[in-house]
């Protein structure tokens, strides 16, 4: 059974989330404030401190001319290098990021800078979202919403999660993984397909154990 095949209609329903990820309705203070109440209303978190900062980096480029922009760049690039070097969560502005989405704690946290994550997503401590191979550098992760990513789990090139999608911590994650499904393991493993799924090429059964 080819698990792969059955992400043809998870990438079709990623479309419209990218599109709200790379384009969202709400203000730089709106936003914000979502995020303050996604991670409990503490503005001490780091977390939410590199969320901040990756809306200010997205909201400064919308400002015109570039010459008025320069001063919001480069304070800008000083916030991000302290949240990077400080916390260790590096968070670029090109990521299309979701809106609610939760840091949940700090350390070794890389995204490429290319990737997209939906909304309510939850990233922890010891995740990267990263490229797979040396000569296809702007391949990246692409999450749907409400994906929660455990602790040190490792996502690789150019794969799909589909929405609600769990990915256990500690897995490396090298191919694509359904809508609702849970994924485990070096290299990762579906052991759970939900049973909303209701494609011919997804048995409704639980404990379903493929390799990636």
């Amino acid at each position: 059974m080819e698990i792969n095949n059955l992400t043809v209609g998870v990438k079709l329903n990623l479309t419209a989330n990218t599109t709200a990820a790379a384009t969202p309705s709400l203000g730089l203070w709106e936003q914000i404030k979502e995020d303050w109440i996604a991670h409990g209303r503490d503005w001490t978190k780091p977390g939410f401190r590199a969320v901040a900062v990756h809306r200010f980096g997205v909201w400064r480029m919308n400002i015109q001319p570039k010459l008025l922009r320069t001063p919001f760049s480069i304070f800008y690039r000083m916030l991000f290098r302290r949240i990077r070097n400080n916390y260790g969560i590096e968070l670029p502005y090109t990521v299309q990021l979701g809106r609610r989405v939760v840091v949940e704690h700090q350390g070794a946290i890389v995204i490429h800078g290319h990737s997209i994550i939906g909304d309510d997503s939850i990233i922890r401590q010891g995740v990267t979202l990263g490229n797979r191979y040396l000569d296809q550098p702007f391949n990246a992760p692409k999450l749907g919403q409400n994906v929660n990513v455990g602790a040190g789990a490792k996502i690789f090139g150019d794969v799909t999660i589909g929405d609600r999608a769990n990915i256990g911590a500690n897995a490396v994650v090298l191919c694509d993984v359904p809508a609702g499904a849970t994924a485990v393991g070096i290299p990762a493993r579906i052991i759970y397909a939900s049973k909303s799924q209701k494609s011919p090429l997804v048995p409704e059964l639980i404990g379903l154990e493929e390799n990636c």
